[in-house]
């Protein structure tokens, strides 16, 4: 778990045993979707929830620190893929059964590299005799069966894949029933084979991308298709891609399964392995850049040497870098999506500028950014009725303070994840005397007898939230902080007398029958209650475990180099006069219910935004031919020409060094007439401008957050020209009314000069279900879990001779 790791090498880094640093033991709690089946949480993102270490560095930590009881270690394998070694965190789970017995259902999991007969092991699993001729059999969620007919291949390159799929909307009696389906050509759901909805959303927005199709319908891609560009995948991309988009056009599926193209693309791009949720953004990328390099009509690249403008006429220039580009790369991927931008570079000390023309296949447009931002935090208040005085913010992570934060420091560094809590401390009038700020820890005792030695100890577990305390260094004696403690925990010191304090009594007054019987038991009593206290106080470190004991007898208390101190409650007591669920309770604040506005912004304004002048970042200077050394220029983008279709990206996803969000801002973007006459510099002298107006022919959609989100698409039929709805293996109806919203992604354009208009009707039915598209789109996890009620996409089944 990363905040384990970080705080080890935090600990390692000071070189002070006695470092308040100390990470305790291994705890990787945060990583389990629960602690009762230690199931790992779906997309866990590596350096940033976890780290991966050696095994003789696991070893090693194991045997230093020791391992929360109970937690499994999380050992993974390094598996040898396609031009990668990759550690493979999540594992292939397959459902095996009997196809005589399909309701007994093992669940086991394997490694992409094992093979299939050795990893599936049916006969062992089910105790087939041995010598029985076998055969598997993969099922698929629309119930068809594909028979596994080389099982010396390995689980990756059989296809089989992990968790769930969703069956479609549409119900399917019977295979005859599927074959004689004849519906809308496109109008086909592609189905989800675990966390596959990014793939299938960008899939359907090039599907409804009308050049790009009709190319392949028309098969042309097979006289063009590249199998010696070591940039390429020799053909094998463009051939899996055209097997998909002939099944969705062919107007006889509901649903296709876009299994072997999914392979593929793990094949060759190992960044989509397994079946974590990805970017539809980042494998469109991949995508285009695939097809280009498999349909490339250059054969031999030639090198070509690049010349700065020094001085030309920019028409010039770009002409000559459009050519240049044209006789390295010349496929249907350029001729349908690549434009050309304008750079500008300027250098800040000689004033050089630097003119070049580069191609483009999408434009990533920023969004507008507020300054503002909303946090959410914990105020602890020392009277919630009064004006706060001094504060202090801290970070609060399994019942320590993670991080206690100075004044100084920038709201910056404060992650959105992160559990900010404010403290409100007391301020005395006589501020002369030095304040100590007491960071304070809750413990539970619990006892325990080392039989070996007949000796007694006892162990700590900290429970409930920390609190930080402001006193003079003057009263951190024994009794003035239990007071001070008891006083803010809000806890009265007990008085009354139970059973068995009444039976001493008795036997005191039996014992002592010289003193007045209204004495006896009151003076022993108010020695008793001056002796029994709810807990004790020790000195810690930041980490909770005791540095040095004080000392039942002990008057003051001795503070470390940091005064980090814990109040370990015995178990009795805790559970007499300590409110759990009490202390656990919050109250919010009437500004946690007033509803964050929406915000709207023009999609010219990002565009806008895209071409205003920039300054090199220090990660990405550039270097001055005329200074002769790298340079923070400042940059400017402008548009030259544009493409038959024109992708925007929408750059929702913000990363920064402390920040990781998603803008959720509504992009107002038109739906026809898109224009960029105001914004392109290439002029036609003879025709005037050239054109320049587009209109929308799909749309991939991302809802969710972060790590917890799900794709779908809008898409424009190019034969009927009605808007439809694809979430997965589902199709709908969509009203253009729907379309702009605030999940909208990557946009897809089409200029209106190559726009041919629909000649055949909207259908009078829709292949799906005709309802709308509900508005509360379920995140992955939530999908997953409805899929968890269908086949699996990995099922296996075996019959026996």
């Amino acid at each position: 778990q990363r905040r384990w790791y970080e705080q080890w090498k935090e600990f390692v880094e000071t070189g002070d045993q006695n470092s308040s640093s100390f990470p305790g033991q291994i705890d990787n709690t945060e990583l389990f979707e629960d602690l009762d089946s230690y199931h790992l949480k779906e997309r866990l993102v590596e350096n940033e929830d976890f780290m991966l270490v050696p095994a003789e560095a696991w070893h090693k930590l194991l045997a230093w620190y020791g391992m929360v009881d109970g937690q499994p270690p999380l050992e993974r394998k390094v598996v040898d893929l396609p031009s990668t070694l990759k550690v493979e965190v999540y594992p292939i789970e397959i459902f095996l059964c009997l196809h005589s017995n399909m309701e007994n259902v093992i669940n086991a999991q394997f490694s992409r590299v094992d093979n299939i007969r050795e990893s599936v092991a049916m006969c062992e699993a089910f105790s087939v005799p041995p010598g029985s001729e076998c055969r598997l059999w993969m099922k698929s969620s629309d119930s068809s069966c594909e028979r596994l007919r080389n099982v010396h291949i390995s689980v990756l390159d059989a296809c089989l894949s992990s968790g769930m799929v969703r069956t479609d909307s549409v119900p399917r009696n019977s295979v005859e029933e599927q074959d004689s389906y004849r519906g809308q050509p496109g109008v086909c759901g592609l189905t989800n084979l675990g966390n596959t909805c990014f793939m299938n959303s960008a899939l359907q927005c090039l599907s409804n991308t009308p050049p790009l199709t009709e190319y392949f319908l028309l098969s042309s891609y097979l006289e063009e298709l590249n199998f010696t560009n070591p940039l390429g995948m020799k053909g094998e991309i463009a051939e899996a891609y055209a097997d998909v988009i002939k099944q969705m056009w062919s107007g006889r599926h509901y649903s296709v399964v876009p299994r072997v193209f999914k392979t593929k693309v793990g094949h060759f791009a190992s960044q989509f392995l397994g079946y974590q949720q990805h970017d539809s953004q980042e494998l469109l990328s991949f995508l285009l850049d695939g097809l280009h390099e498999d349909l490339n009509r250059v054969k031999n690249k030639e090198y070509i040497e690049l010349r700065d403008a020094a001085g030309r006429p920019d028409q010039e220039v770009a002409e000559e870098a459009w050519r240049n580009h044209r006789r390295r790369n010349d496929s249907v991927i350029v001729d349908t999506f690549h434009g050309l931008f304008k750079s500008t570079l300027v250098c800040p000390e000689c004033r050089k500028v630097s003119v070049t023309f580069d191609p483009f296949c999408y434009l990533s447009v920023p969004l507008p950014v507020s300054k503002e931002r909303i946090m959410e935090v914990f105020f602890v208040s020392l009277d919630p009725y009064a004006k706060p005085a001094q504060m202090v913010v801290a970070d609060v992570f399994n019942h320590r303070f993670y991080k206690i934060y100075n004044s100084d420091e920038s709201l910056s560094c404060i992650l959105d994840r992160d559990d900010i809590f404010v403290y409100e401390l007391s301020v005395l009038e006589e501020q002369q005397e030095e304040q100590v700020l007491l960071a304070l820890y809750l413990r539970e005792r619990s006892h325990y007898r080392d039989y070996g030695s007949g000796s007694s100890s006892y162990g700590t577990t900290l429970f409930g939230h920390p609190l930080l305390l402001s006193t003079p260094r003057s009263s951190c004696s024994r009794e003035a902080l239990y007071n001070l403690f008891l006083q803010r925990l809000r806890l009265q010191q007990p008085c009354e007398t139970t059973e068995e304090e009444k039976e001493e009594d008795k036997q005191e007054e039996a014992c002592s029958p010289s003193l007045p019987a209204n004495e006896q038991p009151a003076r022993r009593r108010a020695c008793r209650k001056r002796r029994k206290s709810l807990f004790t106080i020790q000195a810690v470190n930041s980490n909770g475990t005791t540095e040095r004991g004080t000392g039942e007898g002990g008057s003051a208390v001795s503070f470390g180099s940091q005064p980090y101190v814990a109040i370990d409650w015995d178990p009795e007591m805790k559970k007499r006069f300590y409110n759990e669920n009490e202390a656990e309770k919050y109250v919010k604040h009437a500004s946690m219910e007033v509803p964050q506005q929406q915000t709207t912004v023009q999609l010219q304004e990002c565009i806008e935004l895209f071409t205003t002048v920039e300054t090199l970042e220090e990660e990405n200077p550039w270097y001055c031919p005329v200074c002769k050394k790298h340079q923070l220029a400042t940059k400017k983008l402008d548009l030259w020409s544009l493409p038959e279709v024109l992708i925007i990206h929408l750059k929702r996803f913000s990363y920064t060094k402390f920040t990781r969000e998603k803008l959720d801002s509504i992009v107002d973007f038109p739906l026809r007439d898109l224009d960029f006459s105001g914004c392109l510099l290439k002029k036609n002298v003879s025709n005037g401008e050239p054109p320049s107006c587009y209109d929308l022919i799909a749309v991939s959609n991302h809802y969710g957050g972060l790590r917890d989100g799900h794709y779908t698409s809008y898409a424009c039929n190019k034969d009927n020209g009605q808007w439809y709805y694809f979430d997965d293996s589902k199709v709908t109806y969509a009203r253009e009314d729907q379309i702009v919203t605030n999940a909208a992604y990557v946009l897809f354009y089409h200029r209106q000069d190559k726009i041919r208009k629909p000649t055949l009707p909207a259908p009078s039915t829709s292949p799906a279900s005709s309802t709308q598209p509900a508005n509360d789109i379920t995140s992955c996890k939530e999908e997953d879990a409805e899929q968890g009620a269908a086949a699996a996409a990995s099922y296996v089944t075996m019959e026996t001779d």
